[in-house]
């Protein structure tokens, strides 16, 4: 069988996407190919992606089968910076202050599986991959109210940073799973075992070309500023039991992780031009991660569920290796934890109603941040540690709804649906230490209270949908609530536009499919129907700095077939 689905668009984008499968007795296989390209929505953002992806799988027998898969990605974007608040309120947000900064990732995984039948109630599975990943940006990357301009000395730009990243990683996964009968109770365990090894070789600030297109080449006769290698090691064995009492569900699991990460290597030069070697840096700790999930069916379609599970963020690389002249890293600074839990009702009403209602709780412990210290001589240092804690709360909901059905006494060619998602979300720090100057002296405060950055209140999505045989047509209005960018809850913006608030948007888009003979498609649509002019995040660094406009009004036709 052979698919292909040509598209294109608003801003030159152009999209082609063609696979491939088949199968014998013994085998079978699928491999596609995708490639688009685009000059984006704003100036100096065009961009290319290209993607390969095959698996080939062979049956020994009726219980044992061999399967490898290799996917690759290549992605080039140039990224047009952000825009101060005045510049985007001045209308005119397709502007950009950056010509020359570049965005490059190449990424190939492999994979081989292995999947045996024990026998009729029992299965293994056992997976092999490696990573190999590159990515690299070069551009001017100072505030984006600082000018990008051309040295009247030697009539070039200004020289730019360039940063790499190699990663590799190589892993392994084994899963066992059985059904068994404890009398007339049927359960079904699942056990695990992962092994995981990688490594980042970064090599950051160097000084790249005064040129405007693509490089992924430092100056010659230049070095890395930094020049550092990350390894991490975890092993992790889980299990999992699903207990069925009738209509009830109990799901306990439990994980155990060893996590380990090193980092060594050069972090800058100091004043006298003498490396500075980054001290040894290993964190290695092990712990366990509990969790049990429940379900109860009060109908054969309409069940309650609820859920409560530890989780943990590791420490990230970046807070293992902060700059040396400036930040100082808590020795006992540790991986931030908690857990989360739900509760809900879901299910449908015959063949018209679908629901899915829920409460959860976030409890985010030990946040790694930045406070400001003075040492013994009168110096002042950022000091890297663990901060504070947070709580998110809320409810999810969403709904669809289809008239035709639930009102028609017999099956007709026709429908018209509406759905309708909404979420609410409170989330504040319950405690965050902040330590800032403030002259020459050091003033303590805390955040209890404030809402967590990036998390907006409400968000709202609903549409309608017509279907007529081959042909539907639907419409969908999504509002987002304002959110905040920084735990500061900072409401008026900074001159270079990274901080402040972000204001709540609405946006509406229309898609249209119609489809003939089982075999031809023909698709249509325009994102952002109203031209709304709204942003939804602001950056430090790439693909920024600044606050970042989304597109405006554009639209796409696609036509895609099946042989």
């Amino acid at each position: 069988q052979f698919e292909t689905q040509q598209t294109v668009g608003s801003n030159g984008l152009f999209n082609t996407y063609n696979a491939i499968g088949g199968e014998t007795k013994r085998s079978n296989y699928y491999a596609f190919v995708d490639h688009r390209n685009a000059d984006g929505w704003r100036q100096n953002s065009r961009y290319y992606t290209n993607s390969a992806f095959g698996t080939y799988t062979f049956k020994f027998s009726n219980k044992f089968s061999l399967s490898a898969e290799a996917m690759h990605s290549a992605i080039r974007s140039q990224q047009p910076g952000g825009l101060t608040d005045a510049q985007f309120n001045s209308g005119d947000l397709k502007q950009s202050f950056r010509s020359r900064n570049w965005f490059d990732i190449k990424w190939t995984t492999i994979a081989l599986i292995a999947n045996y039948e024990i026998n009729n109630h029992s299965r293994l599975n056992i997976k092999t991959f490696s990573v190999i990943g590159n990515r690299n940006s070069v551009g001017y990357i100072k505030a984006i109210n600082i000018k990008d301009t051309i040295n009247a000395a030697t009539l070039d730009y200004n020289k730019r940073t360039l940063d790499i990243d190699q990663y590799r990683n190589n892993g392994m996964e084994a899963r066992y799973l059985t059904d068994y009968s404890i009398g007339k109770m049927n359960s079904t365990f699942s056990g695990g075992i992962r092994l995981y090894s990688g490594s980042t070789h970064r090599f950051k600030d160097g000084i790249a070309s005064t040129g405007t297109s693509y490089t992924g080449e430092i100056v010659n006769g230049t070095k890395w500023a930094r020049d550092i290698t990350y390894t991490s090691f975890n092993a992790a064995a889980f299990a999992e039991n699903v207990f069925r009492f009738n209509k009830l569900l109990i799901v306990p699991g439990i994980r155990y992780e060893i996590v380990e990460g090193k980092a060594n290597g050069r972090n800058g030069y100091d004043a006298n031009g003498q490396e500075i070697l980054l001290q040894n840096q290993k964190r290695s700790r092990s712990f366990i991660l509990a969790g049990v999930g429940t379900e109860y069916h009060l109908t054969e379609k309409t069940e309650i569920y609820g859920n409560i599970t530890q989780a943990y963020r590791p420490i990230q690389f970046g807070d293992l290796t902060a700059p040396p002249t400036t930040d100082v890293i808590d020795p006992n600074l540790t991986d931030a934890k908690g857990y989360n839990a739900d509760f809900g009702y879901r299910g449908k009403v015959k063949n018209y109603l679908f629901f899915d209602v829920s409460g959860f709780y976030l409890r985010y412990n030990n946040r790694v941040g930045v406070i400001t210290q003075q040492n013994a001589a009168g110096t002042f240092y950022n000091y890297r540690t663990n901060v504070g804690s947070s709580n998110s709360r809320g409810i999810e909901a969403m709904a669809e709804f289809s008239f035709v059905n639930a009102f028609a006494k017999k099956a007709a060619n026709t429908d018209v649906s509406v759905f309708v998602s909404y979420s609410y979300t409170n989330a504040k720090y319950d405690n965050l230490k902040v330590v800032t100057k403030v002259g020459n002296d050091l003033v303590e405060s805390n955040l209890k209270d404030k809402n967590v950055e990036n998390a907006p209140a409400n968000i709202i999505r609903a549409g309608i949908t017509y279907m007529l045989k081959g042909f539907s047509i639907t419409g969908q209005l999504s509002h987002v609530g304002k959110a905040y960018s920084d735990a500061n809850n900072t409401e008026t913006p900074t001159a270079n536009g990274q901080t402040g608030l972000i204001p709540s948007y609405k946006v509406a888009d229309v898609t249209a499919v119609y489809k003939w003979n089982k075999n031809y498609n023909i698709k249509a649509g325009i994102n952002n129907l109203t031209d709304e002019k709204y942003f939804t995040r602001r950056g430090g660094g790439y693909p920024g700095p600044g606050l970042l406009p989304a597109d405006g009004r554009s639209f796409f036709v696609s036509f895609g077939a099946i042989f």
